[in-house]
C-alpha cells in the first residue's frame, strides 16, 4: 500500500522566544541607628511583572529587604526595612522568525528568587550594604504556523498497535536513569 501524505498548515500558539539572566545588585539600607553588627538579612514580598520590548523582555519588580542589626555597642537590636525596585532587561537568546503577529504573551519565572548573598556595614559606618542575587527565565508565547503530514488513508494499523504500548518503567530501570543525560541551552 503506497502512502502519499498531504501537508496542512496549522496556526497555533507556541513558545516563540526564550531568555535567561542572572543578576547581582547591591542595595544600601539606611537604618535608624548606627549599626554595631549585622545579625541577619532576609528578603520578602517579591513582586514582578514582565513585558516584551524589541528583542528583550524587561522584568520590573520590587522586594523588601529586612536587616536585623545591633547598635549602641551591641546592647540593643532593631530591624531596618526598605523596599527596593529593579528593572532587568533579559535578551531573548532563542527567537522564532516565523511568528504571525507581534502580539505575544510573556511568561517570566524567578528561577532564583531574590536572595541575600552578604550584608555588611558600609565604610561610613551608618548604612548597610546588601548584595542580592536573582535569576529569571522568560518565554514569549505567540502565534506561529506548523506543517503536519496528513495521511489520506486515515490511521494506519501500526498506530493502533502503538496505542497498546505501555511505557511503564521498572524500579530497577528508574534507578539507572542519568538525570544529567539531556541538557538544554539554558544549563550552560
Amino acid at each position: 500500500m503506497s502512502q502519499k501524505f498531504n501537508y496542512r498548515e496549522i496556526i497555533t500558539k507556541a513558545v516563540c522566544g526564550k531568555g535567561r539572566k542572572f543578576c547581582e545588585a547591591t542595595h544600601t539600607i539606611s537604618p535608624s541607628h548606627r549599626p554595631s553588627s549585622i545579625l541577619g538579612c532576609w528578603i520578602i514580598n517579591h513582586k514582578y511583572s514582565a513585558e516584551k520590548k524589541g528583542d528583550t523582555v524587561v522584568v520590573q519588580g520590587s522586594y523588601d529587604i529586612n536587616v536585623w542589626f545591633s547598635y549602641n555597642k551591641n546592647t540593643k537590636t532593631d530591624v531596618a526595612t526598605q523596599t527596593v525596585t529593579y528593572s532587568d532587561a533579559i535578551p531573548l537568546t532563542m527567537q522564532d522568525a516565523n511568528i504571525l503577529s507581534d502580539e505575544m504573551d510573556v511568561i517570566a519565572r524567578a528561577v532564583q528568587q531574590p536572595n541575600t548573598l552578604e550584608a555588611t556595614i558600609s565604610e561610613n559606618g551608618a548604612n548597610v550594604d546588601v548584595q542580592v542575587e536573582r535569576e529569571f527565565l522568560v518565554e514569549c508565547i505567540g502565534e506561529t504556523k506548523v506543517a503536519v503530514a496528513v495521511n489520506p488513508d486515515g490511521l494506519l494499523d501500526d498506530f493502533t498497535a502503538a496505542a497498546d504500548y505501555t511505557d511503564d518503567v521498572s524500579d530497577e530501570e528508574y534507578e539507572r536513569l542519568d538525570p544529567n543525560f539531556l541538557h538544554s541551552e539554558f544549563d550552560k
